[in-house]
């Protein structure tokens, strides 16, 4: 699957329209040869490209890394580098200073574009669906509905739909089935993260990675917290109701 990366400070935004012809060449270039290969390098890569060093390099930064070899880890699957904290409080008190509003503006676009907003995910992230649809039945005038399993998200889902998944660690249980129905059915898929996981982009049409300051490993993924979803959630509902009075 040929995908784009692109964000704010800590958050990832996936998402292909924002690149031209030339660098969407380039970077499906750069993506179909290292499926084959393990030798790449920033060199390697703007030979088959057939373009310069430095518009690689670009293209890198384009897509929201922080240069080439960020984005080469993330070609390759490999764990991009985060910060260590010693604690939760310490842990919300960064991600918060970190914040990107611009994955707030992203939602409330895709949230416009649809007529029916679907809210699922397994587990705790289930309540954060669940906490998301009372707020947005509140202050918005989308259909809006969090579900718990995946016959009832591929039963309800067709074109007119944003299907919303919220995962942790996505590493619980694959959504790739429940994409791969969606997505038949011409639902647009977003995965909403808190940690990065390369696995997860053969599950979404577009991936919001929130936060670069990771849990604890040792925690299981249901033993982790939702923080960070809420304060998303909170932010997102703020937005919305600004938006509101400025229309009065």
């Amino acid at each position: 699957m040929n995908l784009t990366l692109q964000g704010g400070k800590c958050m990832i935004n996936l998402d292909l329209s924002r690149l031209n012809p030339l660098e969407l060449s380039i970077y499906r270039t750069i993506f179909t040869y290292a499926e084959t290969h393990t030798d790449l390098n920033i060199t390697k890569a703007a030979t088959i490209s057939g373009c310069s060093i430095s518009k690689v390099s670009k293209l890198s930064k384009k897509l929201g890394f922080k240069n080439f070899k960020q984005y080469l880890d993330f070609i390759y699957g490999r764990e991009l580098e985060v910060q260590p904290v010693s604690g939760e409080l310490e842990r919300l008190s960064k991600f918060i200073e970190d914040f990107d509003p611009k994955l707030v503006d992203d939602f409330i676009t895709m949230m416009n574009q649809h007529d029916k907003i679907i809210l699922f995910g397994y587990g705790p992230s289930f309540i954060v669906a669940q906490y998301f649809e009372y707020k947005l039945r509140i202050f918005s005038t989308k259909f809006v509905i969090a579900l718990p399993d995946d016959l009832s998200v591929t039963t309800m889902v067709d074109n007119s739909t944003l299907l919303v998944i919220f995962t942790t660690t996505g590493t619980f249980r694959s959504f790739e089935s429940v994409y791969k129905t969606a997505q038949s059915k011409g639902c647009e898929v977003l995965v909403v993260a808190e940690e990065y996981n390369p696995a997860l982009i053969s599950a979404c049409d577009k991936m919001f990675w929130l936060s670069k300051f990771p849990q604890p490993a040792s925690l299981q993924p249901h033993e982790k917290s939702r923080a960070v979803f809420f304060i998303y959630i909170e932010e997102i509902i703020r937005k919305l109701i600004t938006s509101a009075q400025s229309l009065k």
